[in-house]
């Protein structure tokens, strides 16, 4: 099925893009989300009409992404969580706990925008994670585990 592209989609391609994509991809995430239509040439000619405006809102959104970025960038997240003697923790810090913390210091961020490589932290350390919060914009933010005696 062949879409065009009203916002960037990572791996796929920028606003304004026609592209050809599996037609489930298509109908359940990327037309549904708000992130493509189907290029008919109505939707084409929709799509010029309203061009300007959808890059404005674009330039927009990556600009208010940009400033959170930099005042998150460097941010150290510290979170509590029961621990045994040995430093393993019952239980692990998830993408939830981190943005749930970070909602606490005044940061609007998801949890799916939280990234964690490694998975979920097991132990009493210190860990780095990305921080989605545009295409475009990726930050680290550290985060320390803290044991808490039983």
């Amino acid at each position: 099925m062949q879409i065009i592209l009203l916002d960037k989609v990572v791996n796929l391609g920028a606003l304004g893009d026609i592209v050809k994509v599996k037609d489930g991809y298509a109908r359940n995430f990327l037309i549904p989300s708000g992130r493509a239509r189907r290029a008919t040439a109505a939707n084409k000619a929709e799509f010029e009409a309203r061009r300007a405006e959808l890059e404005k809102t674009a330039a927009e959104k990556l600009g208010a992404a940009q400033a959170l970025g930099e005042k998150l960038a460097g941010t150290v997240v510290k979170v509590t969580q029961k621990a045994g003697v040995d430093g393993r923790l019952f239980g692990s810090v998830t993408n939830l706990d981190i943005a749930e913390e970070l909602s606490r210091n005044g940061f609007t961020v998801s949890k799916a925008q939280v990234r964690m490589p490694n998975g979920p932290i097991k132990t009493v350390s210190e860990s780095t994670v990305s921080i989605s919060l545009h295409t475009d914009v990726v930050v680290d933010v550290t985060v320390s585990v803290y044991g808490e005696s039983v």
